[in-house]
């Protein structure tokens, strides 16, 4: 048997949820702004097979927009229907801080066929993130590795690590408030990159926006709703985030919470790890290796397994694998169902694998505990900690993590401590940040669409979206998974495909099938 390779696990789930983490311009002073648009100059030097790809030039301030600029990495790729086509789609695949350049060839296949026909699709890595304008926070990758090594694995368990946890993290938030350039800390929010995408659809010659936005993608696109509401054509956000929730909570006492417990990010995991085991037991291991037979024999192996890497590693290849790193690889490979093409290490399986490995890989010899921290972190934190209203620095995040682990078990406390690293952030990072209203009358409907059984974002999330924006409509996938674009549904595309080509939104109430089902 092939052992996956869970350090790309881990790495996934960082970047899906760390794989995945402003009172500033008021919206119509936002819109008010002039602000030069730039030239692009489209090329294939350095892209991808089939796509090409520019830079343009935005300002670092909104409230200074002639003064100093950073540049925006973009991708394209021409639509294929060129004699019907309509004109540029601009995608965002979440994150937050997923870079478009790298996710758009990967998952441009997915798109459903008449829109990659009508449209071309582009898509850009927001300020902060990949190839565009990042922010430096450490003086060379030797400094940022010595940081990076005091982090426990995954999140921390236990007094000791807690505390290692939060004095590396209050580090890194020094670092990161002297980093470079010199002022981008204090602009990474997603208001920014809200009026980053209106100066590039004016560079695309658009009057009028179409967009997808996938997971945090879609509180880009509300965000933009509500910032420029006269400037939508079509808005289709993709496994949404209940934008009040995220942003400040909808209860006076959410202010204690952190934002992905508010968000109910803990609950949808553990409904889906629930999910995912129920169905593994109940095929053969010839589809799900880690099956003990039944639902409930698959359970209390799983449970099993927790309770040994609780009490210390396993020995995985030459590294010690733990309990926190294995709980975050779990949550992070509920996201797609099936493989995805051109991931490897992806889909229901490849968990059921891993677990197996993990089940019958020998104890590590006695030492440290597993340590390692994800490289390029404040491209994250530098959106998440911009957005979201958090504890205080002296909260007492190991009561919030038990607090989650009663509520949600296992993957609980993985969702609290993704927050906790907000705590020694630059306490100027949210001064651009938007927090409503969300529900402004736009030039458009905005057409949500959710699995019921979404891992990360929960299908409820969705709904309040829908429900909060002026002019939302929902559109259900019965079925599991992190966005229907990453876990497609051939009926949910045909609805989108109308929506974004011709306008028509799916009846109320419409709900869909995915095209694959679990272990089928």
């Amino acid at each position: 048997m092939t052992r996956p390779r869970l350090t790309a696990a881990v790495r996934l789930g960082a970047a899906v949820t760390a794989s995945l983490l402003l009172v500033g311009l008021a919206p119509v002073a936002a819109a008010a702004v002039t602000v030069p648009v730039p030239e692009l100059g489209w090329g294939t030097k350095g892209c991808a097979a089939g796509f090409e790809c520019a830079t343009a030039a935005v300002p670092l301030d909104y409230r200074d927009p002639r003064g100093r600029s950073i540049q925006l990495a973009l991708i394209r790729h021409p639509a294929t229907d060129q004699a019907h086509r309509i004109g540029s789609l601009v995608f965002n695949p979440g994150g937050p801080a997923a870079a478009g350049t790298e996710a758009l060839p990967t998952v441009y296949g997915m798109f459903p066929e008449e829109v990659r026909e009508r449209f071309d699709i582009v898509s850009f890595d927001p300020r902060g993130v990949g190839e565009s304008t990042t922010l430096q926070c450490f003086p060379d990758a030797a400094a940022e590795q010595s940081l990076l090594a005091r982090i426990p694995a995954g999140f921390p368990v236990g007094a000791a690590q807690q505390s290692a946890w939060a004095d590396a993290y209050e580090q890194f938030g020094r670092q990161c408030a002297d980093g470079s350039p010199a002022g981008l800390a204090a602009h990474l929010s997603t208001a920014d990159v809200a009026r980053d995408m209106d100066v590039l659809r004016q560079a695309l010659g658009e009057r009028r926006l179409t967009y997808l936005g996938t997971s945090y993608g879609s509180y880009l696109g509300a965000t933009y709703a509500n910032l420029f509401p006269g400037r939508i054509r079509a808005m289709v956000l993709d496994s949404a985030i209940d934008p009040v929730a995220w942003s400040t909570g909808r209860d006076p006492q959410d202010a204690a919470l952190p934002p992905f417990l508010r968000t109910g990010s803990d609950l949808a995991s553990a409904r889906t790890l629930d999910a995912f085991l129920d169905r593994c037991g109940a095929v053969t291991t010839d589809r799900c290796a880690f099956s003990a037979g039944s639902a409930e024999a698959t359970r209390a192996k799983f449970d099993g397994l927790l309770n040994r890497l609780r009490s210390g590693p396993v020995e995985l290849g030459a590294a010690p694998i733990g309990y926190a790193a294995t709980v975050s690889a779990a949550a992070s490979l509920l996201y797609a169902v099936a493989p995805v093409p051109g991931v490897p290490g992806t889909g229901w399986p490849a968990l059921g694998q891993l677990l197996q490995v993990l089940w019958t890989a020998p104890d590590a010899p006695s030492g440290p505990s597993p340590t390692g921290g994800a490289p390029k972190q404040e491209q994250v934190l530098g959106v998440v900690c911009a957005d979201t209203a958090n504890p205080s620095a002296g909260a007492d995040y190991s009561a919030l993590a038990d607090q989650a682990e009663a509520r949600s078990g296992a993957v609980g406390p993985f969702w609290v401590w993704q927050t906790q690293r907000c705590a020694g952030w630059p306490a100027d990072a949210g001064r651009d940040r938007y927090t409503g209203p969300w529900n402004r009358p736009t030039s458009a409907p905005i057409l949500v669409v959710a699995n019921t059984g979404d891992p990360a974002w929960p299908y409820e999330g969705s709904r309040a979206m829908a429900d909060t924006l002026a002019r939302g409509r929902l559109l259900t996938v019965d079925g599991y998974g992190h966005t229907v674009l990453g876990n497609p549904s051939s009926c949910a595309a045909e609805d989108e495909a109308r929506y974004l080509v011709d306008g028509r939104l799916p009846a109320r109430g419409t709900v869909c099938a995915p095209d694959q089902q679990p272990f089928a």
